[in-house]
């Protein structure tokens, strides 16, 4: 081989080490050379034509000058030529050696999860109270992965008759019928009527709430109480003090029958019959409740007013009512669809701008499971583990959130505080970095 022959390697890579070797042999070291030179002989002259008054000579050593000065900047022209012209082939053979492949983030992430994004959606359509549109869907993909198993068993039984391996083959072919069943069983759970019946439910009673009847979200509240106090939730008694100060209001405000029921005194009957249940966890709000009985006369200028301000109450109440009806059904009360489609919608500008810069300089990421740059998302978009801080031992919170340095490991606020020298500087604890805390980055909890 002509490789093997010049001495050069036969692997791929042999004309882009090549190169490498021309370009190591073709530097800047002879253009420098040349400027240097040039330097010295414009200094010398300089000093020739200071210390001579005499016209003739100056004009004399001014001629002498111009050959030797031309001759080196067209020794260095052909210098950077060369140079240019090495790092112009350097780069063809390292296009040839390493060829461009796709961005990892031209590849179809969720391809291979089909059924995770059926479910996804399902569940999407059942959350919104698009029951009939949900029962469709699952329908229709429930047919169409019968059609897909049988087709794909039916292809796996033809071939396993020609592959000499066709045992292994039928593992792993009952190894997808498994986790195919899997899924189907999944999409069962969804197609039953369990979850229509529950999210049915809670949308009639959040109408209710919207027309300002708290009656069967407190009864739910009730119904559920263990589950919901084992989750440390106070729902039952937020609906509870909310359905004392809109009886408390009366009837010209909430528009219920003007009867012993209603007004101050049904309020007062109300905190009787149902918030002794709660004063062992809160007897200093029903205490202030009830004081205010005192200043029904002039509330506003009591000093319980902001309790009775309620402009936004019930919104906040039923929020707070689907997220724990959610949270007992082992769900998050905001569609994972939803946010998964808004965050990417927010996210798509700025990784389309990445994606067009990466392609024009034929680079990519340097990992494949995140992304290269941060993207800027509403803090309810943003969610992350728990982190103990190595140093501490000791959990974050908002009062003392992890801290990133510049060297990448994480610390919590106390601790680098701890470790700065004069209230300042600090030496990582965990890599011989120093730094200034004005360096360290607040990482969003």
């Amino acid at each position: 081989m002509a490789g093997a022959e010049d001495g050069m390697p036969s692997s791929p890579f042999g004309p882009l080490l090549a190169e490498v070797a021309r370009m190591r042999k073709l530097n800047l070291n002879a253009a420098i050379q040349d400027v240097d030179s040039i330097i010295d002989l414009l200094t010398a002259a300089r000093e020739q034509v200071a210390g001579d008054g005499d016209a003739h000579k100056i004009s004399m050593a001014m001629t002498t000058l111009q050959n030797p000065v031309k001759a080196r900047l067209e020794a260095i022209t052909d210098d950077l030529k060369n140079v240019t012209k090495a790092q112009r082939n350097y780069g063809k053979a390292l296009d040839r050696a390493l060829p461009h492949r796709e961005l990892p983030m031209e590849a179809d992430a969720m391809a291979d999860h089909s059924a995770l994004i059926n479910r996804a959606i399902a569940m999407h359509l059942l959350r919104e109270g698009q029951f009939s549109v949900a029962s469709t869907f699952l329908r229709e993909e429930h047919k169409h992965r019968e059609q897909k198993q049988t087709s794909s068993l039916a292809s796996s039984h033809k071939s396993s008759r020609l592959d000499q391996d066709g045992d292994d083959k039928m593992n792993r072919d009952g190894d997808d019928e498994e986790e195919a069943e899997r899924g189907e069983e999944d999409m069962h759970r969804l197609h039953s009527e369990y979850l229509q019946d529950k999210f049915s439910e809670m949308y009639r009673i959040l109408a209710e709430l919207k027309e300002r009847n708290l009656v069967p979200a407190i009864e739910w509240a009730r119904a559920n109480n263990q589950k919901l106090e084992a989750k440390g939730s106070n729902l039952e008694f937020e609906l509870s003090k909310l359905q004392f100060v809109w009886l408390f209001k009366g009837p010209s405000i909430n528009g219920l029958p003007d009867n012993q029921n209603n007004g101050q005194m049904g309020a007062l009957s109300y905190a009787r019959q149902h918030f002794a249940r709660f004063q062992f966890r809160h007897i200093k709000e029903i205490q202030q409740l009830c004081c205010a009985m005192v200043y029904a006369s002039n509330l506003e200028e009591s000093p319980y007013r902001h309790i009775f301000e309620i402009d936004s109450a019930f919104e906040d109440v039923s929020a707070s009512f689907t997220r724990e009806f959610c949270s007992l059904l082992g769900l998050s009360a905001e569609s994972p669809l939803y946010m998964a489609v808004t965050a990417g919608s927010i996210a798509l500008p700025r990784l389309i701008k990445y994606t067009t810069y990466m392609k024009e300089k034929k680079t990519e990421w340097t990992s494949e499971n995140e992304l290269a740059f941060e993207t800027p998302l509403p803090t309810s978009m943003i969610y992350h583990p728990i982190f103990v801080c190595p140093v501490s031992k000791e959990q974050t919170t908002e009062q003392n959130p992890p801290m990133m340095l510049p060297c990448g490991h994480v610390l919590c606020r106390d601790s680098l505080h701890n470790i700065a020298v004069k209230g300042s500087r600090y030496k990582c604890p965990y890599c011989p970095t120093e730094g200034h805390l004005r360096d360290a980055i607040k990482i969003t909890l």
